[in-house]
Parts: C-alpha cells; sequence; structure tokens
C-alpha cells in the first residue's frame, strides 16, 4: 500500500465491486499502511475530477452571469443538494464553510447572540423591564473537538458564557442523557454533543437528548435551549439523518470522508426556524450568514464525496466494520493478555472503523511504539493535538482508562480501501516492533 508523504495519507489498492477504485502512489513506497483515517482521509478519485473540472470550467465569480460564473453557481447548487441529501435535510439548510471549526464556532457564537437577542426582546415586553437574565449557559461535553470545547472556554474566560462541561461516564465512555438534563438551567441556551468520539469511535446518544430537551423546551417560558451535533467523524461511517437526530445544527467536515478540507453547516431553516448569526459580513453570499466569494472547486468536491456516501454508505461501513473486527481478532491471537482495548465500552455503539488499542508494557508507550514501526502510519491520538504525544489522552483519562493504559494507545482507523493483508502487515510490524521495545529493557 502507498505513501505520498510523510504527512500526505496514501490511498490504498482496494477495489469495490461497484466503481471506487483506489490507485496506488510510487512503488518506493509500498512498504507503508495508513491507519489514521480518523485523522484525514484521501480524496476519492471522483472527488479530484469533480474539483479538477471545476477549477478549469467553473473558474467564474458564482454571483456573475457569464458562462464560467453560471457553471459554478450551478456547481455550488447541486452540490449544496448532495450534502442536504447525505444529512436528511434540505438545501438550504445548508451553509458552507472553511471546515468544522468554523462552523463549530459559528453554532457558539450564534448561541450567545441568540441569548443576548432573546433577553432584549423580553425587556422590551410589557412587565419584563430589567429583569436580569444572567450570562448565557452551555452545555457540553468533556471530550468534545478542540474546536468546541476551547470555543467554549474561551466565551467563559471572557465572561460571554457559562459552560458547564458534562462527564462522560467511565462505564459507557458516553455522556449519560440524565446528566445533560440535570446540568439544564434557566439560562441555558446551547447543548453541544459530538456525534462520534475521534478517539474512542463511541456514538453519543444525541437522538436521545434531543428528545428530552424538545419536551423540556415546551415547558420553559422564554428560552429554547439549541440542539447542535458535531458529526465529523460519523458522516460517511454510519447513517447520519439531521431530521431524525432532532439537532438544530450539524457540522460536516469534509475531509472526513475522502472529500477536501472545507466543511459545511446544516442548520434546520437558517434565519427562520433556528437562528444563525454571522461572524463574518461582506458580499452576501451564502445569504448573508456566511459571506465570501465561494470555494466553487472545494464545494464541488465535497458535493461529490456526499453523493458517494449516500450511494455506497452501507458497502462502506460493512468493508470498514469487517476490516476492524478482524484488525481486533488478530492483534487478541498475537498479543494475547497484554491487549487492552480502549474503544469496548458496555453498552455503547461504536464507529465501524475505530480500533483505539494498548498493548501492556512498560516500554510500550503509544508514542514509542509508533516512532519504531516501519510500516504502520497512525496517532496516539487526536491529530489536533499532537504537540502532546507523550502525554496520555485526556479524552481515555475522561473515560475512565488508567494512566498507564491510556500511556500506551493506539489509534488505529481503517478506511474503504484498507484490507485484509494490510491489516495482517500492521499487526506483524507491531509484533516485531513490541518484541524490539522489550529487548531494549
Amino acid at each position: 500500500m502507498a505513501k505520498q508523504s510523510d504527512d500526505i495519507p496514501p490511498i490504498m489498492g482496494h477495489t469495490f465491486p461497484d466503481h471506487h477504485t483506489f490507485h496506488h502512489y510510487s512503488e518506493m513506497n509500498l512498504d507503508r499502511i495508513y491507519m489514521d483515517y480518523n485523522a484525514t482521509t484521501p480524496l476519492e478519485p471522483e472527488v479530484i475530477q469533480a474539483i479538477s473540472e471545476a477549477l478549469e470550467d467553473a473558474w467564474g465569480n458564482p454571483s456573475s452571469n457569464y458562462i464560467a460564473g453560471a457553471k459554478a453557481k450551478a456547481i455550488i447548487n447541486q452540490s449544496r443538494e448532495n450534502v442536504a441529501r447525505m444529512v436528511g435535510g434540505k438545501a438550504e439548510d445548508i451553509i458552507f464553510t472553511s471546515g468544522g471549526t468554523e462552523a463549530n464556532n459559528l453554532v457558539l457564537h450564534t448561541a450567545v447572540e441568540y441569548f443576548k437577542r432573546t433577553c432584549k426582546a423580553q425587556e422590551q415586553g410589557e412587565g419584563q423591564q430589567n429583569r436580569s437574565k444572567g450570562l448565557p449557559h452551555i452545555i457540553t461535553s468533556n471530550v468534545e473537538h478542540v474546536s468546541v470545547k476551547l470555543a467554549a472556554e474561551h466565551l467563559q474566560k471572557d465572561g460571554k458564557a457559562d459552560v458547564t462541561f458534562v462527564p462522560v461516564s467511565n462505564v459507557t465512555a458516553r455522556v449519560e442523557v440524565e446528566d445533560i438534563i440535570a446540568a439544564v438551567r434557566p439560562n441555558t441556551c446551547l447543548i453541544s454533543i459530538m456525534l462520534a468520539n475521534n478517539e474512542t469511535g463511541v456514538i453519543m446518544p444525541v437522538q436521545e437528548i434531543c428528545q428530552r430537551i424538545k419536551s423540556l423546551n415546551k415547558q420553559r417560558d422564554w428560552l429554547r435551549i439549541l440542539l447542535h451535533t458535531d458529526a465529523a467523524q460519523a458522516l460517511g461511517k454510519v447513517r447520519v439523518d439531521a431530521c431524525e437526530l432532532g439537532v438544530d445544527y450539524l457540522t460536516i467536515v469534509g475531509h472526513k470522508f475522502y472529500a477536501p478540507r472545507i466543511g459545511a453547516l446544516y442548520v434546520n431553516g437558517p434565519g427562520t426556524r433556528t437562528p444563525l448569526y454571522p461572524m463574518l459580513f461582506g458580499g452576501g453570499q451564502e445569504r448573508n450568514f456566511r459571506p465570501g466569494t465561494e470555494n466553487t472547486p472545494m464545494i464541488a468536491g465535497l458535493g461529490k464525496a456526499a453523493e458517494l456516501v449516500t450511494s455506497n454508505l452501507s458497502e462502506y461501513e460493512s468493508h470498514m466494520r469487517s476490516t476492524k473486527l478482524y484488525l481486533e481478532e488478530r492483534l487478541k491471537a498475537v498479543f494475547r493478555d497484554k491487549i487492552q482495548f480502549n474503544s469496548h465500552f458496555p453498552g455503547s455503539d461504536i464507529l465501524p472503523n475505530t480500533c483505539n488499542v494498548s498493548i501492556q508494557g512498560p516500554r510500550l508507550q503509544g508514542w514509542r511504539v509508533l516512532s519504531n514501526c516501519t510500516r504502520l502510519l497512525a496517532s496516539v491520538g487526536a491529530a489536533c493535538h499532537s504537540d502532546s504525544a507523550n502525554r496520555p489522552s485526556h479524552i481515555l483519562l475522561s473515560c475512565g482508562v488508567p494512566t498507564e493504559v491510556a500511556a500506551n494507545a493506539l489509534r488505529l482507523s481503517v478506511g474503504r480501501g484498507t484490507t485484509k493483508a494490510d491489516v495482517d502487515a500492521v499487526v506483524e510490524d507491531l509484533r516485531e516492533t513490541v518484541q524490539l521495545l522489550e529487548e531494549m529493557v
């Protein structure tokens, strides 16, 4: 299997029965095997083609009337339809953004602004003069992506919001519905819970949270609680339907499902049923919610990748699940009682592609194992935490994984093209590496 460079993931040679052929890169690098698909994915060939065609033919400004501009507008409209279909929404519910970080920040910004405007409207109403509402209150979990965690912490530090970080259960690694409900206050304006965790693969009970909060909203006299999920890790791996989940906002991240580094935000009726307030001001694009001349080629790529997910999700999911199960079987067979899975929690569903595992031993810290592997390309945790690679993952510690186990963790995430031969090679690489490190003691 091929590798392009140390920071660009390879595309593995695997042909699906349909039309999904992954091409090898140079023969020189066929010894490296990429298993870090939760960090980023390569582009599908069809996605590259869609981007290239847009670069060549749709270079015009989408707001212009000439042919190249009209082509750009048509591509953007089609992509909006494709992305909406992937998440069970309508085209008008999709706002294109630069990525998941911007989408998540936009939601938190909107929640604070919504609280302020609601308070102002209340104060202007009869009998509501000067009634203090306090600060807007946001509820999230303690295992969120940093683009939610740090945005919330920033609002708290600046005195713009109160934030409750609800801890996940040490048994299930999920945030429990009752704990979310217990955290609700009269001034709660937003609940933001990821759909699936990027390190453990645990799927959160977002639908149940939404059902309970919607019942609660009916009893609240002045402030509706808005509901958001960051679906970055779930899209392209499991079925995601925003309407079934019951969320107001859903974050979409292209580079997690074989699209380029661009994102989108699903909003259930932006500006009508659901508030949305811009952070940027400019030329009126994206209905003024996210102005700036549209990045047509990347939007084209996102739309094509979304179309592929809609058409082939069951195939992708079953392939990844069977490959991951084979990986876990081989790890158990080779390492026996030395192995501990940090992605197995009773009662919790997990992503079909994610295997978080620790090989127990005093010199088998995750960073040390990976730096001595000759074939495996993986990570010890989230790519956005790479500056703390030698420290145990705070996500695993939050899930109740003991420190010495968390220190040895490897996050292995398989992709659409990962084969059983890749798995065999990776497990053998790990076996040789562990033997080498143990002999150095």
